[in-house]
C-alpha cells in the first residue's frame, strides 16, 4: 500500500470504529470495526489491519466536552493513541472528535438497520468522520510535507 494511506479510529471500550484513507484522494472510507476485549482492544486485530494497509500514520479521535474540556473517555483515548504508538511505531494524529457521533448517528437512524447493526455502523461512520476531518484540516493540508512528525499530543 502507498506510504499515503492513513488508518483512523473512534475509540470505544466495547468497540472501536476503524476507518482507511489516501492522502491524493483525501477521501476516508469504512474499514469496519475491532471489538474491545475486557482486557482492551483487540491488538491482533489491530496489527492486522496496520499490516494489511501500511499506514503512515494512525488518527485517533479525541473525545471532548463541548466546553473543550476533558470527560471520561478522553483519557481512556489517549492511553490508546500512545499504545497504538507503542506498538506499531508510527505518527499518531489527534482529531476533536466533538459532533461526529451525533452527527453520523441519525445518519445510521434512519438506514433502518437492526440495533445491533446499527451500533456497528455508528462506530465504522464517526471513524471516518474523524478521518475526513484530518484530511480536510488546513493545518493538515499545509503540513503534509511533514506527515512523518505528526501533529503530536493535543
Amino acid at each position: 500500500m502507498s506510504a499515503q494511506t492513513f488508518l483512523g479510529f473512534d475509540y470505544g471500550t466495547k468497540s472501536i470504529g476503524v476507518a482507511v484513507g489516501r492522502l491524493p484522494t483525501g477521501r476516508a472510507e469504512g474499514a469496519g470495526c475491532v471489538a474491545g476485549l475486557k482486557s482492551g482492544p483487540d491488538w491482533d486485530a489491530i496489527a492486522r489491519l496496520v499490516n494489511l494497509w501500511q499506514p503512515e500514520g494512525l488518527v485517533v479521535g479525541l473525545p471532548r466536552n463541548m466546553d473543550g474540556t476533558d470527560n471520561a473517555m478522553t483519557a481512556l483515548s489517549l492511553r490508546f493513541g500512545r499504545r497504538l504508538d507503542g506498538r506499531h511505531h508510527l505518527p499518531v494524529y489527534w482529531v476533536d472528535e466533538r459532533l461526529t457521533t451525533v452527527s453520523v448517528r441519525e445518519h445510521v437512524k434512519d438506514t433502518g438497520a437492526r440495533k445491533t447493526r446499527r451500533k456497528a455502523m455508528l462506530d465504522t461512520l464517526a471513524a471516518v468522520a474523524i478521518l475526513q476531518a484530518f484530511f480536510d484540516e488546513p493545518r493538515f493540508r499545509a503540513r503534509s510535507h511533514e506527515l512523518g512528525k505528526g501533529i503530536g499530543h493535543p
